[in-house]
């Protein structure tokens, strides 16, 4: 299965959920919030939100400012 993460393809050899596709990218972290195919997914689905051949993820990282 092939999916684009921030533009890069990745090559998965099994099926996860996003949040198991985030561990294993070290990328599971506070302050994150993540978008498939253009729509926000929310944290709280990522347990369960499956990914699929040719997902494109981007991932977004909260920034304090005003």
């Amino acid at each position: 299965m092939l999916i684009y993460f921030n533009q890069q393809p990745i090559a998965l050899t099994q099926p996860c959920t996003v949040a198991e596709f985030l561990a294993g990218q070290q990328q599971l972290r506070p302050g994150i919030a993540l978008a498939i195919n253009q729509q926000v997914i929310p944290r709280s689905c990522w347990d369960t939100q499956p990914l699929s051949d040719g997902d494109t993820i981007m991932l977004f990282t909260a920034i304090a400012g005003g």
